[in-house]
This record gives structure tokens, C-alpha cells and sequence, in this order.
């Protein structure tokens, strides 16, 4: 009996820090959603086609993109389909150099963006977390490519704030 669940015990040690892991990885998507929409909902809708010079994106484009990177990465992470782009995104996604994007187009895409990954990292396995996902050559495990993707959204979100001060405007107190 003793030597049975011992055997259970070990077997199950594994799936205790994987669980963790993506608990925490979880958690961590859902605060900087919240926070980074919080950072976009801090610009008023007539600044968001600013842009402190004409070789940056505008504040609505940065958050467009972050959006736009979050649906790619977690689709290709957790192996579900990308949901379809809205008509003013697929818009601005063929020409991102001449459309903006407006403030409720920006901070719906962002909402419906961290509401995707959210529920594709919750749905992840152990073994998908570990699984290479990506275009040869720049494979990477889908936990990698998760965390790459959770940096890039906090450079990008970290440039939005420097728009707001720009503009005079104090970004919210930052939150982890």
C-alpha cells in the first residue's frame, strides 16, 4: 500500500509545477490586459492618431498592433484558430502606415485580444506548453512563445506610455 502511493505521489509531482506554471502564466496575461487597457482608455479619443513624429505609429496603431501580435501568438501557441479581425482592423492590418484606428476600435480589439489568450493559455495542456509551435526555423516552445509575446505587449505598452506623457497626460500607476 505505502509503496503504491508513493508510486501516485511521484507520478503527480510533475503536473504540480506545470500547473503552477501556467497559472501563473495565466494570471500574468489577464494583469497586463487589464493594465494595458487601462493605458489605452488613459488617451482621449481625439489623440488617438498622435504620434510624437511621423516615422511612429499613432497611439491607436501601437494599440492595434499589440492586439493584433496577441491574437497571432496565442493562436499559434495554444494551437486555436485566430478569431477574425474586425472590419476596421483588417483594414488598418493591409495598410498600417495609412489608417488609423480609432479609440473604440483600439480598446474593444485590445478586450477581445487578451479575452482570446486568456482563455487559450487556460486551455493549454502541459505537454502544449512544451510542444514547438512556430514557422521552421524559428520554433520555439509555445510557453516561449507566449512569454515573448507578454514582453513585446509591456515594450509596446511601455512606448504608449511615453505618448501619454507626451501629451501631458499621466499614465496609470503601474500594476503586476
Amino acid at each position: 500500500m505505502k509503496t503504491r502511493l508513493f508510486v501516485l505521489i511521484a507520478l503527480a509531482l510533475p503536473a504540480f509545477p506545470q500547473t503552477g506554471i501556467q497559472d501563473a502564466l495565466a494570471r500574468h496575461w489577464k494583469t497586463s490586459g487589464d493594465f494595458t487597457i487601462t493605458v489605452a482608455k488613459a488617451m482621449p479619443a481625439e489623440s488617438y492618431n498622435f504620434r510624437p513624429n511621423p516615422e511612429e505609429m499613432s497611439f491607436g496603431q501601437v494599440m492595434a498592433h499589440i492586439a493584433l501580435a496577441n491574437l497571432g501568438a496565442c493562436s499559434r501557441a495554444s494551437g486555436m484558430p485566430r478569431p477574425e479581425l474586425p472590419a476596421k482592423i483588417a483594414a488598418w492590418s493591409k495598410d498600417t502606415n495609412k489608417i488609423d484606428v480609432d479609440r473604440d476600435t483600439a480598446i474593444q480589439f485590445l478586450t477581445d485580444s487578451f479575452s482570446f489568450c486568456y482563455s487559450a493559455v487556460n486551455g493549454m495542456s502541459a505537454e502544449k506548453l512544451h510542444a514547438m509551435v512556430g514557422p521552421e526555423g524559428r520554433q520555439m516552445t509555445a510557453f516561449e512563445t507566449l512569454w515573448s509575446y507578454f514582453t513585446h505587449t509591456a515594450h509596446h505598452r511601455g512606448q504608449a506610455e511615453v505618448y501619454l506623457r507626451v501629451k501631458g497626460i499621466k499614465p496609470p500607476d503601474y500594476v503586476f
